[in-house]
């Protein structure tokens, strides 16, 4: 997952007044600017990027020196816990345009990419994640051909796409160079993702690129967004989805990254209403086990557009097996994976209505 989708995120300062009536001008990072977006009235310290303490990595671990010494406090994001990861070496900490870039060697994992404190994926389950929000929407349909992968600045998605070979057309709008630059360099097996000549390649904003979209162009959609908090809100409301719906082709389909069911119901209740509002074809939560994600789980949101050949999401019309030229490749998808990724829990049944 990628913040590749928001707009530039606005430096916001905070003045403390010191014994001798002193003004410290303090620049807030973007990290602490998305935890605020979802807890407007957390107590977050400036310095909460600083996510690598005495050898381990936690996802927005902040700090503070006010009575001296330092304390630790975890994202409210995701209140009440945190996920560490054990760092053998930094391999590349860089602050782009948009966000702070950082790529660590773990002790268990592999190498790790984290885009403003937030793990994105690491080498030993990023497969999980690729192959289910790629093959979930691409094998619902019959020869998919044309497909838009927003985000994704890694690579992943666009290899898992270009196994279909009925797939003509994969364009991918990325905000973010310096991602796609940091990928091909530390993780190649993702990023030879940008090898098939059937992508290209635009960097910007992708909800400016969607307005400028062909009505019905795309067959497939796929978002592979950062949480919907902050500048990526705007991913999970009416207007960017019926920017979607208006893109695909009648009986096209979005894969929309939809967080975990563990964490974030309220989340998914709002997305899912805002899509049965504007797709009227069928609209379908399904979910995968990524162990170095916030509770180990993560969540996608599959719709279709009404007008062509009606899509049902949890009996593959397009198999796996059938559909691509490497199936043997595959670590994680499979067809009996994809059925059985609709099956939801009873209290995510109860708690999300329109399920």
């Amino acid at each position: 997952m990628e913040g590749n989708v928001g707009r530039d995120i606005e430096s916001h300062n905070t003045m403390d007044q010191n014994e001798n009536n002193k003004t410290d001008q303090t620049i807030i990072p973007p990290c602490c600017l998305k935890a605020r977006a979802f807890s407007p009235d957390a107590e977050l310290e400036a310095n909460c990027h600083e996510t690598v303490v005495s050898g381990w990595f936690s996802e927005h671990q902040t700090t503070s020196d006010k009575v001296g010494k330092r304390m630790y406090f975890n994202n409210p994001m995701w209140p009440g816990e945190a996920h560490s990861l054990e760092v053998e070496k930094i391999l590349f900490k860089e602050k782009s345009e948009y966000q702070e870039v950082l790529v660590f060697e773990s002790a268990t994992y592999g190498k790790v990419l984290v885009l403003d404190g937030i793990l994105q994926l690491s080498e030993r389950d990023e497969f999980a994640y690729q192959e289910m929000i790629t093959h979930l929407p691409l094998c619902s349909i019959k020869s998919p051909k044309n497909v838009l992968v927003v985000g994704g600045g890694d690579g992943g998605v666009l290899r898992e796409v270009s196994r279909h070979s009925s797939v003509e057309l994969i364009d991918i709008c990325e905000i973010d160079k310096m991602v796609i630059d940091v990928s091909k360099k530390f993780f190649p097996e993702l990023a030879a993702g940008f090898e098939d000549p059937h992508v290209h390649l635009h960097i910007g904003d992708a909800v400016e690129f969607l307005r400028h979209v062909p009505k019905g162009k795309y067959d497939v959609i796929i978002v592979d967004s950062s949480d919907p908090v902050g500048p990526a809100q705007e991913l999970v409301e009416k207007p960017f989805f019926e920017m979607v719906e208006r893109a695909l082709r009648p009986g096209g389909v979005l894969c929309n990254m939809a967080e975990s069911m563990w964490l974030h119901t309220h989340l998914i209740q709002d997305m899912v209403s805002a899509c049965r509002e504007i797709f009227k074809g069928s609209v379908h939560y399904a979910w995968a086990s990524v162990p170095t994600y916030p509770s180990g789980v993560i969540g996608f949101i599959l719709c279709s557009t009404e007008g062509g050949p009606a899509v049902d999401f949890k009996n593959p019309v397009n198999p796996i097996e059938q559909a691509v030229d490497h199936e043997r490749d595959l670590k994680f998808y499979n067809s009996q994976i994809h059925k059985a990724a609709f099956a939801l829990p009873s209290f995510v049944r109860k708690q999300v209505s329109c399920l």
